[in-house]
């Protein structure tokens, strides 16, 4: 039976797996509308309830894909929960991050309409802008809840204390982080800080990008990803270094009869019952390694040889590059 968790002190118990749906979107790789239903449908049929996604992803495309699937597939939206997230705004040809209220909703407002729904289940701000009072974005956020446009409000990639901050003005359904085995940040006050206010802790990247699977992204993958050819982690010397490292840890997930991406993710929920991971994925068979890790309950001597294989800091390399780190909050 799929393991479940609840989004907020009040909000709804959803599967503790999600589907993270910025590969809809063509991001990591061209994405057929077919390949994108078959991971909702193979997810659905496997009791995921939780679809995440965002207006910045393929600038609407990954919402108009799970539209149309909720439109041909009656009755799934009562079965699922949806977030979706904004921010990142373009004002005279020049990339910002903006929390402006008005355009919240707006941004918000085409979203429900791509989707197709009346409201989301969880509404993000994607990034906090830099200058912004949190008090006041989770304020004006807030009123959109009021206004029954979302259940809920969330923030991705902000620092513990800025999650206090915000659930102190207004209650904060989940957090979104990267957060895996090879990017343990959260694990200096955001899980705790999630678990303090109640909030989930919702961790993209769960398999590291790739690198914490059985089939590790190739040199022509990488050079293909915009991301990925600029990110320090996948840049060489880091990458190949990389490799050699997480190959212990592919030999312990075959000696427990897993696929990496499961272990990878079984490593992630066993940080505890309010953390959520939304991998992303174009392939069914990969969608069933990753669930894979949802069967597997590990001991804390699995987790102790986990550790001894890939400590804390293993990982060479930052996990943005300057431009990526545009936005998200550092914290120690």
């Amino acid at each position: 039976m799929m393991k479940t968790s609840r989004l907020g002190l009040e909000g709804p118990e959803v599967s503790q797996f999600g589907i993270g749906a910025m590969s809809f979107a063509g991001i990591y790789g061209s994405a057929t509308e077919d390949e994108s239903f078959a991971i909702l449908d193979a997810a659905r049929s496997a009791g995921v309830s939780h679809i995440d996604t965002a207006a910045a992803y393929g600038d609407g495309r990954s919402e108009e894909i799970i539209g149309k699937w909720l439109a041909a597939n009656p009755g799934a939206r009562d079965e699922t929960t949806i977030a979706t997230k904004a921010a990142f705004r373009t004002l005279d040809g020049k990339r910002m991050l903006s929390n402006d209220p008005v355009w919240m909703e707006e941004m918000l407002d085409r979203s429900l309409d791509l989707l197709g729904v009346e409201a989301v289940d969880i509404f993000y701000a994607h990034r906090i802008e830099p200058g912004r009072n949190p008090e006041e974005v989770a304020g004006e956020m807030g009123r959109l809840v009021e206004k029954g446009k979302t259940k809920s409000i969330a923030f991705s990639e902000i620092a513990p204390s800025t999650l206090r901050r915000a659930a102190s003005e207004f209650p904060i359904a989940a957090v979104q982080s990267e957060y895996s085995l090879q990017t343990r940040a959260p694990e200096l006050g955001l899980v705790q800080a999630c678990a303090e206010v109640g909030a989930a802790l919702v961790a993209f990247c769960p398999v590291g990008r790739g690198l914490l699977t059985d089939t590790p992204p190739s040199v022509a993958k990488i050079d293909g990803s915009n991301f990925l050819k600029t990110n320090p982690r996948f840049i060489e010397p880091n990458f190949s270094t990389n490799l050699a490292l997480t190959e212990p840890f592919r030999a312990q997930a075959a000696a427990l009869g897993v696929p990496a991406a499961g272990l990878a993710i079984a490593g992630v929920v066993a940080q505890g019952d309010h953390v959520i991971p939304i991998p992303g994925t174009k392939s069914v068979s990969h969608l069933k390694e990753l669930l894979a890790g949802m069967a597997l309950d590990l001991s804390e001597d699995d987790l102790s040889k986990i550790e001894a294989v890939l400590p804390v800091g293993w990982c060479h390399g930052d996990r943005y590059n300057e431009a990526q780190w545009q936005g998200p909050e550092r914290y120690s």
